[in-house]
């Protein structure tokens, strides 16, 4: 079974290192790991060491043996998914998923069409509520470099992001409008690609356009029209399987 991964602030820089706090409980409480079971440490920005567990102690206490370390580097092409605002909690469940799949960042957008609106402390609590599902879900993925979830971005904003990316696409579910399939993109090599997910509603004709002045082309996915919160997850799986990050 592939080692547990558990986040620390700081890399331990010695060759033993103690897991306490929510952590360590989670390790000791949850987990009830024991000594000579293998453990993977890491600050969630791509550093990570590995060790074996050494004691468990009380409740939170978790004293670990170092034996290897390094850094993952940044991967490339860099994937960032456009996420418009879902109803409920399909925020969280595309985010969850996202993650588990290797998206690199997600950015939170108020599209026009949202019944979602994220206003004040309420915001606040719903994006502290994606990047903690973004933390847990790398985790639970084996992850040590966890996607990046961005303060919400208004439509302008998301524009300025497509004009500097070296791939900028919109996910369009109108079959007949004038849109690509994502399947036959050419992707850069290295770099950025941004795609942009719409709302239930879809992408209102004044947001394609803003984004079209940008350099952001139309795309589809298939035949089927997916739901806002699962069409991220199939669009970074196909993509970071035609990049070959997945090989």
């Amino acid at each position: 079974m592939t080692a547990p991964v558990f986040v620390v602030e700081r890399m331990p820089a010695g060759p033993e290192f103690v897991l306490e706090g929510p952590e360590g409980r989670h390790a000791v409480s949850v987990r009830r790991l024991e000594p000579g079971e293998d453990v993977v440490l890491t600050d969630g920005l791509g550093r990570w060491a590995e060790g074996t567990v050494r004691a468990a102690e009380g409740k939170d206490r978790l004293t670990v043996t170092l034996h290897a370390s390094g850094e993952e580097p940044e991967p490339t092409p860099r994937v960032t998914v456009v996420q418009a605002l879902p109803k409920g909690d399909r925020g969280e469940l595309a985010v969850e998923t996202m993650t588990e799949t290797g998206v690199d960042a997600i950015v939170p957008w108020q599209a026009a069409r949202c019944i979602t609106q994220w206003k004040g402390e309420r915001g606040a609590k719903s994006l502290a509520k994606w990047r903690g599902t973004a933390r847990e879900a790398g985790k639970q993925s084996r992850r040590v470099r966890f996607p990046e979830v961005t303060e919400a971005m208004t439509t302008k904003q998301v524009a300025a992001l497509l004009a500097g990316a070296d791939l900028a696409g919109v996910l369009h579910e109108d079959r007949d409008h004038d849109s690509t399939p994502l399947a036959t993109a050419e992707l850069p090599a290295d770099g950025t690609i941004v795609l942009v997910v719409g709302p239930e509603g879809g992408v209102s004709p004044q947001e394609l356009a803003v984004f079209a002045e940008a350099g952001a082309r139309p795309y589809r996915l298939g035949r089927s029209v997916l739901r806002t919160s699962t069409a991220g997850t199939a669009a970074t799986a196909l993509l970071l399987g035609r990049t070959g990050r997945w090989g």
